[in-house]
């Protein structure tokens, strides 16, 4: 077997995920921006006798994904790629910080789309290669004060389910996860810590999104929506007009 690389693996979803492919004895490639979080996190993984190498990235900067695509490949043979990096910003859209945002769609479509296409390309030619996205239960509808997030989510699934139906039949396969509202750090990056959404009680660890995701991309699943509560939100904009559906994801997000 060769590496898992994860993207975004100094905290939250990105770490859980490269825990759980450690405790399946896998062999990681840590990349985020953060060295000492990324250090730590290596030192605890290399102690179950894994072999783990850190690359610090930005994935924000023009060249980053392709940077840290090129690092990668000297390491050795990559077969599992987790596009986990990415960020948000709540706020009116007309208010928010466009930098931020611009950060956003960097980090969210335009470097994982890069290291996807690296990815499907390197695992292609050798015959078999997973990919996980992280996308999110954003995905499945517009975001009132959070447009550009999910919009950014919308574009992760579309892609993933599109790439995966291309390389049907192989053993290569593209899977998206969907979670929706999770402990970690993403709500207070996102200016989120006062938003209605994170007082329903319905947010799941970031280890057994990590579990699901996991478990799911190695049954080659296309899609996971991890958590009873986020299978409902994802059926259901099928069922609900969107102008309604829009009002109701912006009481989500207003703060209280």
């Amino acid at each position: 077997m060769g590496y898992v690389l994860i993207t975004g693996a100094s905290e939250g979803i990105g770490k859980a995920i490269a825990r759980r492919a450690a405790k399946d004895g896998r062999d990681l490639i840590l990349s985020a921006r953060s060295e000492d979080k990324l250090e730590a996190l290596a030192a605890e993984l290399r102690s179950s006798g894994r072999s783990v190498h850190v690359i610090v990235a930005d994935l924000n900067a023009s060249d980053g994904a392709a940077q840290l695509w090129a690092e990668a490949v000297q390491i050795g043979q990559i077969d599992v790629l987790v596009n986990n990096a990415g960020l948000g910003i709540n706020g009116p859209f007309v208010k928010t910080d466009t930098t931020r945002e611009d950060t956003s769609v960097q980090v969210n479509i335009v470097a994982l789309t890069q290291l996807m296409k690296s990815a499907a390309q390197h695992m292609h030619a050798s015959g078999a290669g997973k990919i996980l996205n992280v996308a999110s239960t954003a995905a499945f509808m517009p975001g009132p004060h959070m447009a550009v997030y999910h919009a950014s989510k919308s574009y992760v699934l579309s892609l993933s389910e599109a790439v995966a139906q291309e390389l049907a039949g192989g053993d290569f396969t593209v899977t998206a996860l969907c979670p929706g509202a999770t402990k970690t750090e993403f709500f207070k990056d996102a200016d989120m810590h006062d938003v209605r959404l994170l007082k329903l009680g319905l947010m799941m660890s970031a280890e057994d999104v990590a579990d699901a995701g996991w478990s799911g991309m190695m049954r080659g699943k296309r899609v996971v929506v991890p958590g009873l509560a986020n299978k409902v939100f994802a059926v259901l904009p099928r069922f609900v007009p969107r102008g309604l559906l829009t009002w109701v994801v912006a009481q989500f997000y207003v703060r209280s």
